[in-house]
């Protein structure tokens, strides 16, 4: 199973956004993080800006929505150029619905849980996704340090897919950094969003290739 850099737009300097996305031309996805200041206290980006990214950004968008009301919200998000769209279980109303319906506009469906949120409950529900997001901060703001306690959630997840066979993405969002990939590739997690590591490095580029590096050494050993 290959492993996938996300480098997250949130740690990005917000006035120069065409340049930031040209600074990691090796990522295998850009993360947009879109947040509503109602589901987390914080306020991001919507719609127009997410086209706009398309115009510019060379490799596809993974959109992280932390909003309320997903499903009514998120397939704007797939016509606006989101290559995957990642909702909160936690706010969704129907999200095996809501899943399939990303999938029929051609996005990749997938579906984020909070540090406190377990994924026992939502076992028969992974068919219908894509990917599954264990959050290893709270939502809602860049730059958090990465919280242990949620590498035996993925863990178990990564158990789960692979009990039923799946080929679900796993992946962890926040606080991933050159220190915690590896703890995080070694639980089973094979896509990584890395925000303040990336867009705070010197070099973007090496420090993506540094953090795939450590993650495929970790699920090989």
């Amino acid at each position: 199973m290959g492993i996938r850099i996300a480098p997250s737009l949130l740690a990005a300097d917000f006035a120069r956004l065409g340049e930031e996305v040209a600074r990691i031309p090796n990522a295998d996805w850009l993360h947009v993080d879109v947040m509503d200041n109602h589901f987390v206290p914080n306020l991001t980006l919507g719609v127009p800006v997410v086209e706009a990214l398309g115009k510019v950004a060379e490799v596809p968008m993974d959109l992280h929505l932390m909003i309320e009301d997903p499903d009514r919200w998120a397939p704007a998000y797939v016509e606006a150029g989101a290559g995957s769209v990642t909702f909160h279980v936690e706010a969704a109303t129907a999200p095996v619905r809501l899943a399939r319906e990303l999938r029929a506009l051609g996005a990749r469906a997938g579906m984020a849980l909070r540090p406190a949120t377990p994924v026992e409950p939502y076992e028969e529900l992974l068919p219908e996704l894509d990917m599954l997001l264990v959050m290893t901060v709270e939502p809602g703001f860049g730059g958090q340090k990465f919280l242990d306690l949620c590498l035996p959630k993925v863990r178990r997840a990564r158990q789960l897919l692979d009990k039923h066979g799946l080929e679900l993405w796993l992946q962890v969002d926040g606080g991933v950094s050159l220190e915690t990939v590896e703890r995080c590739a070694e639980a089973g997690a094979d896509t990584f969003v890395a925000g303040s590591a990336v867009f705070g490095a010197d070099d973007p580029v090496a420090m993506i290739d540094s953090l795939r590096e450590k993650a495929e050494a970790s699920r090989a050993s």
